[in-house]
């Protein structure tokens, strides 16, 4: 079905009218929204999975584990906590405000949200994000990609199944849908995706004042620091567990290893066995082995990959029939040329050497590029991997670990700069949907006359700075 500028605007003006109602505002009523998600989400997760593996050659398996089991995690942290985040605050409003001395903050919702959702987890940033706008208080409109095509056909029937259009709504279609729906007057844009699109939404949002979170890839990508003391076997079956997952379709994925030169070789061999360890020799041929999402992917890799031919050591080859490309190794490769200064999305892995007693001149130089989505150090050395963590601008990362920061309940999952800004899962998510509105809830009697004219009153004065102390 295709949507004319008037079919988005008739949809917008729909879910406003019924938001003005009031009925979203009731936080038990988004509850039981929230339950019926959560149902809808278990009875149609084969239906999910078999999407993901049509669109992405995901295995059940991988399918589960990346997103639809952490959409039910997310909806289940926002259900057993909703009350106490929606809870209004209650604060002192100071001595100057004597005798109204209580003032609350309600927890807002915004009202008509767009949710912008990616290919690259389809499910899990479609239904994760929905749940947090949902929960609070929001309607919401979701465009869903058109690159998978098969995940937004199942999503689509699914919320038509599960809300009244009203409430929640999914449309499918390219870029043109897509602009229809920046254009309307929105309460809250969501768009997780590429840093050059995320430009477009945020110069669209500009145009009506519309507030925007933006979850993107960072556009030179993110790093990953291997030390000359770190458990390198360690790092290697975790870096290729990593990069394997959704062939390297993720936005926290690892871009580029910088590792020292000391144990480069030695690290190498490790990395290219733990690859073969996980996925065989030939990745293409194995069924759990993702495939890139469109022919047009597949070819990008592939021709960046022959710009590298002299230094793979390991992969190097695909199958364009089934768009499966296998992990590759570049090394070495220097850390001003092209191929570590965008975001690859794929399964393409260069390595930077350096040594190791420059490593602050490293973190120097990728602190001088875009902010990285995440970060991930590899060392022995806790004390130094905690002051770069502390000092350095990133989204998230892990210290002798790789993504899981990603599943931690409570905490925010967000980027700056160029690979985002806002945050979301759990209460990050309700905040983010949510305007906060401060109320002082006043007094008519015993009022003080300090505020009033006429000024030219020294005890005026003298109580004025005594309540400023």
């Amino acid at each position: 079905m295709g949507y004319s500028f008037s079919d988005i605007e008739a949809m917008v003006a729909r879910q406003r009218a019924f938001f003005r109602t009031g009925a979203t505002l009731d936080v038990k009523w988004r509850i039981q929204q929230l339950k019926k998600l959560k149902r809808a989400v278990i009875a149609h997760g084969q239906e999910f999975t078999d999407a993901l593996h049509s669109d992405l050659g995901r295995s059940a398996f991988e399918g589960f584990l990346c997103d639809v089991g952490p959409t039910i995690v997310e909806i289940n942290e926002i259900i057993r906590h909703l009350r106490r985040w929606a809870r209004p605050e209650c604060h002192f409003s100071g001595l100057l405000c004597f005798p109204s001395v209580t003032t609350k903050v309600y927890k807002m919702p915004y009202g008509v949200t767009l949710v912008i959702s990616p290919f690259n987890f389809p499910i899990l940033l479609t239904l994760g994000v929905l749940a947090a706008s949902i929960s609070a208080g929001n309607t919401v409109i979701i465009k869903a990609s058109s690159k998978s095509a098969a995940c937004t056909a199942v999503l689509k029937n699914f919320i038509a199944e599960t809300f009244p259009p009203e409430y929640v709504t999914l449309v499918d279609g390219g870029h043109d849908v897509a602009d229809a729906c920046l254009a309307q007057r929105l309460a809250k844009i969501f768009y997780a995706g590429s840093p050059a699109v995320g430009k477009h939404v945020l110069a669209e949002a500009a145009k009506n004042l519309t507030p925007v979170a933006l979850e993107l890839g960072g556009e030179t990508g993110n790093w990953c620091v291997v030390r000359k003391d770190a458990d390198l076997a360690d790092a290697a079956r975790k870096i290729a567990f990593f990069k394997l997952c959704n062939a390297g379709q993720i936005c926290i994925n690892i871009n580029q290893i910088a590792v020292a030169e000391e144990v480069a070789e030695k690290f190498m061999t490790m990395l290219k066995a733990e690859f073969t360890r996980q996925i065989g020799d030939d990745a293409t041929q194995n069924p759990e082995y993702p495939q890139l999402i469109t022919a047009s992917a597949y070819d990008k890799c592939a021709d960046e990959a022959e710009l590298y031919r002299d230094r793979i050591i390991y992969g190097g080859f695909g199958n364009r029939e089934n768009r499966r490309y296998s992990p590759t190794i570049i090394f070495p490769v220097g850390i001003d040329e092209p191929i570590v200064q965008h975001e690859l999305f794929s399964p393409l892995l260069p390595v930077v050497t350096f040594p190791d007693s420059t490593i602050d001149r490293l973190m120097a130089t990728m602190a001088e590029r875009e902010h990285p989505l995440a970060m991930y150090l590899f060392t022995n050395d806790i004390r130094w991997a905690k002051r770069v963590m502390r000092t350095h601008q990133y989204g998230g990362g892990c210290i002798n670990e790789v993504c899981i920061h990603l599943m931690v309940k409570g905490v925010p999952f967000n980027g700056t700069g160029h690979s985002g800004m806002g945050a979301y899962h759990g209460e990050w998510g309700f905040r983010e949907f949510t305007h906060p509105s401060t109320v002082l809830i006043g007094k008519t009697r015993f009022n003080l006359p300090l505020r009033e004219h006429p000024y030219n009153n020294k005890l005026k004065m003298k109580l004025l700075r005594w309540f400023e102390k």
